[in-house]
């Protein structure tokens, strides 16, 4: 079992980012430090780790308790920031989480997805090659980097199979595309210069703090507004879903345990059909939120397919679970209720989220440090 002591988070301020600081910080079992580097673009929202700043960041040395996360404000793609928080805070641990992932917006402007998820990527990558390599010219052995990425770079799947780590990459979007680019390029530092690197490919992740342009949060709120409730096409694409918990318990245990130079599927073994999930939700909201179901049910709006929308994911997870032991936790039902209950006790993240004013909460709350 690998010892991280030191770990850079890319991206930790994002929807899974912050999710495992919160996990990870959360775990009596790790007491090393975080550095929280994350650009606050449109998804980034440092409201998230409030509780994580009072408790672990420079508040705790006023108590007299070792400090434990720091955050970075800056873009993965600029060098020298990227060199100077290596050396600042000697990193020995990354785990990427940073990346453009919304396929729509990948659509309408590609360029920012080849920008962040295959420069900064690279930028990242050779920062961690030089600053971990040895005198000698051989790298470290007590480094890791872990790279994130998702299912969509395996392309489309039919009614039947799975995703598995020997399927070959067939992406279809420009985010998919630029995700399976950092992933080659992430393997071919491990195989070209030594990087000792381990790579997951996951399912769709729901849980808490999920901007609100995904799948459940804005299904989720268009109902509490009665708005429509928009569903591509006939509504029967499916996607294999998971729980945000279980995915980084999944991360962490491949970062601990995982052979370097492997990658590992991460999924949910939890497929459903959009339209049947939408149908589920509008259960839950009704039930959570005392609305009634049958006037949900009239919002559906079916709206013309997106260009190159994937017809179905499923992800084949047994190597994670044979080989080093990990498996799901929050069952759908359980994780989609809490889904739903974590947005209706948060309206106020939800309204500055959505107007934008979190970016003012963030200018007068918090000093970047």
């Amino acid at each position: 079992m690998r010892s991280l002591t030191t770990i850079l988070v890319t991206g930790g301020a994002g929807f899974i980012g912050s999710n495992f600081i919160h996990w990870l910080l959360g775990r009596a079992d790790f007491q090393g430090r975080i550095i929280n580097l994350d650009a606050l673009t449109y998804a980034g929202n440092l409201e998230n780790l409030v509780d994580i700043e009072a408790r672990y960041g420079a508040a705790a040395e006023e108590t007299g308790a070792a400090r434990r996360y720091f955050f970075v404000q800056g873009d993965i793609c600029d060098r020298s920031l990227v060199e100077r928080t290596f050396s600042k805070y000697q990193i020995d641990t990354v785990v990427h989480f940073a990346a453009e992932s919304h396929v729509d917006r990948s659509i309408l402007g590609p360029e920012a997805f080849v920008r962040t998820n295959v420069l900064g990527t690279y930028t990242l990558l050779d920062v961690a090659r030089q600053a971990w390599r040895l005198p000698s010219g051989a790298m470290r052995e007590d480094v890791l980097f872990h790279h994130v990425s998702t299912d969509e770079v395996f392309g489309s799947l039919g009614e039947e199979g799975y995703f598995t780590e020997a399927t070959p990459y067939d992406p279809r979007s420009p985010y998919s595309a630029s995700k399976a680019a950092s992933d080659h390029l992430a393997m071919a530092y491990h195989h070209t210069y030594g990087l000792p690197l381990t790579l997951s490919n996951c399912s769709n992740n729901y849980g808490p703090y999920q901007f609100p342009e995904k799948l459940i949060p804005l299904m989720i709120l268009n109902m509490l507004e009665g708005k429509p409730l928009p569903v591509y096409g006939d509504g029967r694409n499916i996607r294999d879903w998971l729980y945000v918990e279980d995915h980084n318990e999944a991360v962490w245990t491949i970062m601990q345990e995982g052979q370097s130079g492997r990658t590992y599927n991460i999924g949910g073994e939890n497929e459903w059909e959009n339209i049947r999930l939408l149908e589920r939700l509008i259960e839950l909201v009704a039930e959570e939120a005392g609305l009634d179901a049958a006037r949900l049910r009239g919002l559906i709006t079916y709206v013309k397919d997106r260009p190159g929308h994937d017809r179905r994911y499923a992800i084949d997870c047994s190597k994670l679970k044979k080989e080093l032991g990990w498996k799901q936790s929050v069952t759908f039902d359980e994780g989609l209720r809490q889904t739903v209950k974590w947005y209706l006790s948060n309206p106020t993240w939800v309204s500055r989220v959505r107007s934008g004013a979190y970016r003012e909460w963030i200018e007068k709350n918090y000093t970047s440090r």
